[in-house]
């Protein structure tokens, strides 16, 4: 910045931009060049989409809108994926803004939520837009943070569906992860936001090195400088993409050093591997595996003596986390100083004050602390949300120096480390273990550096056996992770847009969609391929244009009747198949036939008629005259055959005796010389040779072509063959247009089949919704439809609160496994009616979801209904997850889930019994560990 030019640049901007300006003071370091651009334009007025680097930064974005808001007078809504997240932003804001002026509102918590600035889980702006809420009144920005959740197949929807409905007035400021396309995100905002500035940043902010570790060696895994290490943004191709300009042959870039322990290992592991032998019979001087997967402690051990940690060290198993935990605590690691085990103690002591003493220990409480007070802590979604924040706040302090942590942790929480270890490079997705994505192995290692501490950051792989470090160098260079919308209308999306604005405005309104937003994309291509193909076709008509008549007419007639012939002619093949088939299945033992085809054509005895096989037909064993005994299948019958003769095999025949098979193929020759060398006429000859003749339409069909005056035509071969093109294209044609039809208006086409199924259960009426249709609008949960119907049908009641609370549980838990057991615990009494006649009504509605296309509903999952059924009753803790085998942090989070679709229920239900039942079911189970508020204090 030292030309006058530049200066003055600056200059310009700042007299421009004075929002900016006032909020760069309010740091102690330089705002990126990003970051001003993305800025500058928000406080210009447009809409923003920041796309960035893990750890880069781009919350600052998010931050100036909340400062232009309160500079402004206006409202901030700050939303983020998980409560986790949202309530680490609250922490944030307060402390920069001061409680009075920022709220929160989770599913757990809400608190000061008519202040200025309100943090949010995504799903709370969501369902106050299909309310109306009065808190929307006055708001102006709203931020998005990593809106890239949007192609998440289960929570993706409600992303799109907040861009679609937020009042045009609101300006949108959306956060996401580096993605390929975020160009076409960002036309997609323009197009459903209006005016939106798209601020890419390619560059880490801190060089990341990659690495393997061997043993306990560590290695690098490029062979010079790793991609992600390189100062700036990667060079971009003609194309502008920086996918491909950033992947020269990785054979070049690999470590060769790795590459000769991977060859020398695999060949190993191939010799070990090629069938089990005892010991004493391994040959002597036979090759050992010297390379291993180092112990977890041991790879702790060597990242603090290479001054690596702070580390996140990825696995992806909640148990391989707890394992590691106490691996780690045996073999007396020990990673703090005295003055920061007093800390960690006393933090812990702070943030569990309000854990009843009686859960503790089935919390795996003293585990936990005495790993904490070593520097080594555990984090993934069975723990208690209490113990994972506690893990999150003294991680981020510095004070705990190792985490071993499920991919769950690099889904935006603050948690930067110097090192990112992975254990494996494939994990479980729920149905079966595949290789993580370059955009997963990208977001996992993006954690490693921490801006203004580390000058670099380290990404370690371990070493498994088949490892290959040309894959991992794919990973770690592969910048192509495209965003796709995993967008779709639910029920209670439907039964709410059409209450709302009626249903054709809701139809216009899914049409806005990024999902048919990218549908329509990849028709502007097939679009330009029909107009292509339109323009050759007006071609080749100038082709076969003949001065005797209409060519077109008289090639389509030939075609025609080219199209008979074959369909003919495959119909009669069709026949002699069935004919030939059932003339086999009449063949018995020691039938002498001659067969018409194949390697074995001739005479032969039938010595086994075969079994019949639906998809092969007969398969008879038979012996040739040249003594071979072979099995036949259709294809050695094109024609029928038929027995010309028998000859009697002895009982004690053996096909597999050289001697008796001579013996019988000489007595089969002497009768065969008997019948001649054609032996008698077969009943099938003369078939193949029936002509068309008997086909009146296909002589109809000929005349008019002899009769037609382009049959004269001196050049009537060329104008055919141009012709033939013509047919050919035009079907090409037609196959490209019916692509863009079934991409065209999918998701309204959807939407329709929607409302066909609320349509034939009277949720709507026209453009209005019936009173049930209101109540389903008011119920969130996959099962909308499910609960709805209950509520109708007054499946619940009747029931006690425990019941209440079994029956609803079974519409919002799911089973992390599919070997589950299927059927497990249930309460007695009237539960198992309740349940019986909600598995009833899932079945009517699943096929009905099959008549209209459809399939929204997934089954009903029952494995929660005797923890909740027990919770609601009374029972501990301890005796809960006992019975249960739940892990404590997947008991809160699903009780949780449950108390939000109870209130749904109590909300729904009306001035009724049962919305007393539920209200009871709510303060029943929101006791002990649950009530306990998990990450932040009311003010």
């Amino acid at each position: 910045m030292s030309t006058p030019s530049e200066k003055y640049a600056v200059f310009r901007s700042d007299q421009e931009h004075p929002a900016v300006v006032e909020f760069r003071r309010l740091y102690d370091f330089e705002l990126d060049e990003f970051q001003l651009r993305a800025c500058a334009a928000l406080e210009d007025g447009h809409q923003v989409l920041v796309a960035a680097p893990t750890g880069s930064g781009k919350t600052l974005v998010g931050e100036f809108a909340v400062h232009l808001a309160l500079q402004r007078g206006q409202k901030c809504f700050y939303t983020t994926p998980i409560k986790a997240l949202s309530n680490q932003k609250y922490a944030d804001l307060v402390s920069r803004y001061g409680a009075d002026k920022v709220g929160l509102l989770t599913g757990d918590n809400s608190i000061n939520s008519d202040a200025p600035i309100v943090v949010m889980t995504t799903e709370v702006l969501r369902n106050m837009l299909y309310a109306g809420s009065s808190t929307l009144l006055g708001l102006s920005y709203v931020v998005m943070d990593e809106v890239h959740y949007l192609a998440d197949r289960s929570r993706g929807a409600v992303w799109e569906e907040v861009l679609i409905h937020l009042p045009d007035s609101v300006s949108v400021v959306s956060l996401s992860a580096t993605v390929s396309n975020a160009e076409e995100f960002g036309d997609w905002l323009e197009t459903v936001r209006g005016n939106t500035v798209v601020v890419l940043e390619e560059k880490r902010p801190v060089p990341l090195f990659q690495h393997v570790m061997v043993g306990k060696r560590l290695h690098d895994l490029f062979a010079g400088e790793a991609p992600t290490a390189r100062v700036g943004a990667p060079a971009k191709n003609k194309s502008g993409n920086p996918a491909k300009a950033a992947q020269p042959d990785l054979k070049d870039l690999v470590n060769p050093q790795l590459v000769r322990i991977a060859r020398d290992d695999n060949r190993v592991f191939r010799d070990d591997s090629r069938k089990p032998r005892r010991r004493r019979d391994l040959p002597k001087n036979r090759p050992s595996r010297t390379h291993f997967t180092p112990f977890r402690s041991d790879v702790v051990d060597e990242l603090d003596a290479g001054a690596l940690l702070p580390a996140i060290y990825f696995i992806f198993s909640r148990k391989g986390c707890e394992d590691a935990m106490l691996q780690c605590l045996r073999s007396g690691l020990r990673l703090t100083k005295p003055h920061e085990r007093d800390e960690i103690k006393r933090v812990l002591a702070e943030r569990t004050a309000d854990l009843p003493d009686e859960d503790l220990g089935v919390l795996g409480y003293h585990d936990f602390a005495e790993a904490l007070s070593r520097g080594i802590a555990a984090h993934h979604a069975g723990m208690l949300a209490a113990f994972k924040e506690v893990v999150e706040e003294l991680f981020a302090r510095g004070l705990i120096k190792v985490v071993f942590a499920t991919e769950t942790l690099a889904l935006g929480i603050n948690m930067p480390a110097r090192t990112v270890v992975l254990e494996k490079l494939s994990k479980w997705n729920g149905e079966a273990h595949v290789d993580i994505t370059p955009g997963e192995y990208t977001q996992l290692t993006g954690r490693a550096g921490r801006r203004g501490i580390d000058v670099e950051g380290h990404a370690v792989v371990l070493w498994q056996p088949g490892f290959d470090p040309r894959a991992v160098a794919g990973l770690a260079s592969t910048r192509t992770y495209p965003l796709r919308s995993s967008f779709s209308p639910s029920y209670n999306m439907a039964v709410n847009l059409v209450r709302q604005v009626g249903r054709t405005r809701a139809r216009d309104m899914l049409e806005l969609s990024f999902a048919q937003f990218q549908s329509d994309q990849a028709v502007v291509g097939l679009a330009r391929q029909v107009h292509r193909n339109t323009e050759a076709l007006e071609g080749y008509k100038e082709s076969i244009d003949c001065h005797l008549g209409d060519f077109l007419e008289y090639a389509d007639l030939r075609r025609r009747i080219g199209e008979r012939e074959a369909s003919g002619s495959k119909r009669r093949k069709l026949d002699r198949r069935i004919e030939a088939q059932e003339s086999i299945e009449k063949l018995r033992i020691g039938d002498i036939v001659r067969i018409p085809a194949g390697r074995s054509a001739g005479f032969a005895l039938v010595l086994d008629p075969g079994m019949r096989s639906e998809r092969e037909g007969p398969r008879p064993t038979v012996l040739t005259l040249d003594r071979q005994v072979r099995k036949l299948s259709m294809i050695d019958f094109p024609t029928p055959v038929e027995a010309i003769g028998s000859l009697r095999i002895p009982k004690k025949f053996n096909p597999r005796n050289p001697q008796q098979r001579r013996e019988l193929a000489q007595v089969l020759r002497s009768r065969t010389d008997m019948l001649g060398e054609d032996g008698p006429p077969s009943r099938a000859r003369g078939r193949d040779a029936v002509s068309h003749a008997d086909d009146p339409e296909l002589q109809e069909m000929r005349a008019q072509l002899r009769a037609h005056p382009c049959h004269g035509c001196s050049d009537r071969e060329d104008h055919a063959r141009w012709a033939e093109r013509y047919f050919r294209l035009d079907r090409e044609n037609r196959d490209v247009q019916r692509k863009i039809e079934q991409r065209t208006n999918t998701i309204a086409r959807q939407f329709d089949r929607v409302c066909q199924v609320l349509d034939a259960l009277h949720y709507l009426d026209g453009d209005k919704t019936t009173e049930a249709g209101d109540r389903l609008a008011r119920i969130y949960t996959e099962l909308d439809l499910v609960a709805a119907e209950c509520l109708r049908q007054g499946v619940f009641d009747d029931l006690t609160v425990p019941e209440l609370a079994a029956c609803l549980a079974a519409l919002v838990y799911e089973s992390r496994a599919k070997d589950e057991p299927t059927s497990p615990r249930l309460p007695r009494g009237d539960v198992r009616q309740a349940l019986e006649r909600m598995g009833s009504i899932w079945r009517d509605l699943s096929a009905l979801e099959r008549d209209m296309r459809v399939d929204f509903l997934r089954s009903m999952d029952l494995g929660f209904c005797w923890p909740a059924f027990r919770w609601a009753s009374g029972a501990s803790l301890a005796e809960v997850l006992y019975e249960s085998d739940l892990a404590a942090g997947d008991f809160v989070r699903w009780v949780k889930q449950l108390i939000d679709l109870t209130e749904q229920v109590a909300d729904a239900a009306g001035d009724t019994q049962l919305r007393s039942t539920a209200r009871a079911v709510v303060d029943q189970i929101r006791r002990g560990v649950i009530s306990y508020a998990s990450v932040v204090d009311e003010p």
